[in-house]
């Protein structure tokens, strides 16, 4: 099983005491797998992400990406399973602005010491992106620079892709073909998906659909 979550559990302290966001919260993700993550705004859908992501870590729980224990591993650990073994993409891009389109889409690839020049090539080439590879972030429309913000987390080769609300900021049309390029290049890469999306027609797009609400997922 490429991602399985066990039990999750995670909350944060408040004013008036703690915030339980996670209550036990379990699933499975095989390769090739792509799974919708809707739910309410607050509802601990990108908490989750970023605990699978090792972004942070749960109160209790397991999660476990291709083998590799996640919740247990310390701070170096989890930044070198995010660095080698995890594909991000956020709603807000986090390009790098002093670095050109090319610059970008390697940068990912070389923290991780993966840089394959012909990849990237390739997925600027699929991604639209080969005329703008000198171009800065600033430079770019948003649906660009979305486009270079997946190129980047597929440049590394990552076994899971996690993706929080990659078309949120994007107008339907750009939206739709956002998500085109992603699963397609997941599909390719024979990745996992997990997508956190508010859109019922988006996620209808995945082979499967959880919903978050008072932290449990259900069907």
């Amino acid at each position: 099983m490429l991602l399985e979550v066990k039990d999750l559990r995670k909350s944060f302290a408040t004013s008036e005491g703690p915030l339980s966001v996670l209550r036990g919260v379990s699933f499975e993700l095989d390769h090739g797998e792509s799974l919708a993550l809707t739910g309410e705004s607050g509802s601990g859908k990108s908490t989750l992400l970023h605990l699978i992501a090792g972004l942070d870590a749960p109160d209790s729980g397991q999660i476990r990406v291709a083998g590799q224990d996640m919740a247990g591993a310390g701070d170096a650990a989890r930044a070198r399973l995010r660095r080698e073994v995890v594909g991000l993409v956020f709603q807000q891009f986090n390009l790098i602005g002093s670095l050109t389109v090319a610059g970008n889409l390697a940068f990912q690839a070389r923290l991780a010491g993966r840089h394959d020049p012909a990849l990237v090539d390739d997925l600027a080439a699929r991604l639209g992106l080969s005329g703008l590879m000198t171009r800065y972030p600033e430079q770019l429309s948003g649906g660009q620079q979305q486009r270079v913000a997946i190129g980047r987390a597929l440049a590394v080769r990552p076994v899971l892709v996690l993706a929080d609300e990659p078309t949120g900021n994007l107008d339907e049309a750009t939206g739709d073909a956002v998500l085109d390029l992603l699963l397609d290049g997941v599909a390719q890469a024979g990745a996992g998906l997990v997508l956190v999306t508010h859109s019922p027609r988006l996620a209808a797009r995945c082979a499967r659909r959880v919903h978050l609400g008072s932290g449990r997922l259900a069907a």
